[in-house]
């Protein structure tokens, strides 16, 4: 039998997508999936149209949070899968979702990720480490095991990058690694909080966490662009 996917998803005052996504998960062809809603008490009928799917959705729970990574982590206290899949709620999970999880996850000690939909067009596919570093994975293309979560939460210091500096961290870490498949799993809203909020807290972190969890070659590679940035007055 294939393995439980926890597929969480956070809202606030998503009413207007909220069933769109609900819907693209309930559609999938794996049907060990679970879903797991966090709410930060929506006034729009977010709520009511969440549990209008009944024991559909496998935990709901509607209360107040200090910000996405907040309500994800404690979403994260309510999971039972082997695996863990962020969907927001106005993105939508795509028929190859179920391909991938059935062909590709097989060892937890990978962090597999595959591509997403955004601004129509597919995401670029495998990542090298340098770009890793210096852009990051898109977060809708990551199935993580669920041990991940065991080990780690999301750093609530980051307001809108802490599942890059998560990333970062993972790369850092022994015990897990990461592994591209070539699939187009969800499409990706652009206007997410992420395209328009800038990080200030990540930004001043984000070099010393690629100097700690990065080989020499791309500390090195790393290093020169942020004297060359400095400089030159840009951001990295």
């Amino acid at each position: 039998m294939n393995d439980k996917i926890s597929i969480v998803c956070v809202t606030m005052n998503a009413a207007k997508y909220i069933s769109g996504c609900i819907d693209s998960i309930l559609s999938q062809s794996y049907q060990n999936i679970e879903i797991v809603i966090f709410d930060g008490n929506s006034s729009d009928g977010t709520q009511a149209i969440i549990e209008s799917y009944g024991d559909k959705i496998s935990f709901f729970r509607c209360e107040s949070d200090s910000g996405v990574y907040d309500a994800m982590n404690k979403a994260l206290d309510h999971i039972s899968g082997k695996w863990v899949y962020f969907l927001g709620a106005d993105d939508r999970l795509l028929p190859e979702f179920s391909d991938f999880a059935k062909n590709e996850l097989k060892d937890d000690s990978f962090i597999y990720y595959a591509n997403v939909m955004y601004k129509g067009k597919k995401t670029k596919g495998e990542v090298d480490e340098y770009e890793e570093a210096k852009h990051g994975i898109f977060h809708q293309t990551i199935i993580y095991p669920a041990k991940v979560f065991s080990k780690y939460r999301y750093n609530l210091k980051y307001k809108v990058n802490a599942d890059y500096a998560l990333n970062l961290q993972l790369h850092g870490d022994r015990d897990f690694h990461f592994r591209y498949e070539d699939y187009i799993i969800a499409r990706y809203d652009e206007n997410g909080m992420s395209s328009i909020v800038e990080d200030k807290a990540f930004l001043e972190d984000k070099a010393g966490l690629i100097l700690r969890n990065f080989g020499w070659k791309i500390k090195t590679r790393f290093f020169f662009r942020l004297i060359k940035s400095k400089l030159s007055g840009n951001k990295i």
